[in-house]
């Protein structure tokens, strides 16, 4: 039985990780500040016998064992992920991500043989100037920015972790995110899907920045813990693997497939676009494919209604404008 530590393990990716691992027979430790994180997405977990769980911040000293037994390893998934959140305490976002690491690093000093899997993101590549985004791609991102928080904390990451498998080899993985979205987002996340969903469950018109002609892909949150679960399973580390879904949706586009899922029209409001929005978001997962078996399964229309399941049980409608 293998026994994992993973960080941010309250949020909406880390919970549904936690699930799986629990699934398959593994004991699972979890930590959390909950500054986005909710313990009611780990409730079933909490049914578990092989499942415990900590309030407590990746910026601390971490935990190497579970339940009395080393931990195998370290899914790294502590950081806010969506705009709203990581710009309103830029401070702490950036600290997340970069103490985070560091402390994986010590932890390593301990236990050399660690596996690591470090969830880091598409925003590394920043506003493209390449498309669709490799791996091998160095990004262009705005450093001081209001998004570079997130963005340069996450490249931070990905530098101390790397740099410490050149002094001391050890089983790493680094998974780049692009857009993951499913059952458990927070309905304040404030990124598109979750913004769409709300709305439409209020009656509320969609905010389109700017025309709406911007692009992102969406990756259903069951294949996104697919390839981290596969991630366990690599000893080489030969660097970061793009995770996401190679079919690219203009926003306007996502309308409609909200719309769809919904069964009804929906109204349109046009904002000015955000500082530093990237235009267009696609992944090249070649390296997914050849090094996870990593391809989406979920399509993005019965991922979308699955989500909207979820929702459904959360949003309270507004009486007056409900479609």
């Amino acid at each position: 039985m293998a026994r994992w530590l993973v960080t941010g393990g309250a949020g909406f990716l880390g919970s549904h990780l936690v699930d799986r691992l629990l699934a398959r027979g593994d004991e699972v430790l979890a930590i959390d500040n909950l500054y986005t994180g909710s313990e009611e997405n780990l409730r079933a977990a909490k049914q578990n016998p092989r499942f415990s769980f900590r309030v407590a911040d990746v910026r601390d000293p971490l935990p190497a064992e579970t339940g009395g037994a080393p931990i195998d390893g370290v899914l790294n998934l502590a950081c806010p992920a969506s705009p709203v959140h990581y710009q309103r305490d830029p401070h702490l976002t950036l600290t997340t991500s970069v103490l985070g690491a560091l402390r994986i690093v010590e932890l390593l000093e301990e236990r050399p043989g660690l596996r690591v899997v470090q969830a880091s993101t598409s925003e590394v590549y920043g506003d493209p100037d390449v498309h669709p985004q490799p791996e091998s791609y160095w990004g262009k991102v705005n450093p001081i920015g209001p998004r570079a928080c997130y963005d340069e904390g996450k490249r931070v990451a990905e530098t101390f972790l790397v740099d410490a498998h050149r002094k001391r080899p050890f089983p790493l993985q680094i998974l780049r995110l692009f857009n993951t979205y499913g059952p458990r987002m927070a309905l304040d996340d404030g990124r598109v899907v979750s913004n769409y969903l709300v709305s439409a469950l209020r009656g509320e018109p969609l905010t389109v920045f700017g025309e709406g002609t911007q692009t992102r892909s969406f990756t259903y949150v069951d294949d996104t813990v697919s390839a981290f679960v596969a991630a366990l399973g690599l000893d080489h580390f030969d660097g970061p693997i793009n995770v996401g879904n190679p079919e690219e949706l203009t926003v306007r586009e996502l309308v409609d497939v909200v719309a769809a899922a919904l069964g009804a029209p929906l109204r349109v409001e046009h904002r000015p676009l955000p500082v530093d929005d990237p235009r267009q978001r696609r992944p090249d997962i070649s390296r997914a494919r050849a090094r996870l078996g990593f391809s989406p399964t979920v399509l993005v229309a019965e991922g979308m209604q699955k989500t909207l399941a979820d929702f459904r049980g959360r949003v309270t409608p507004n009486p007056v404008s409900t479609p």
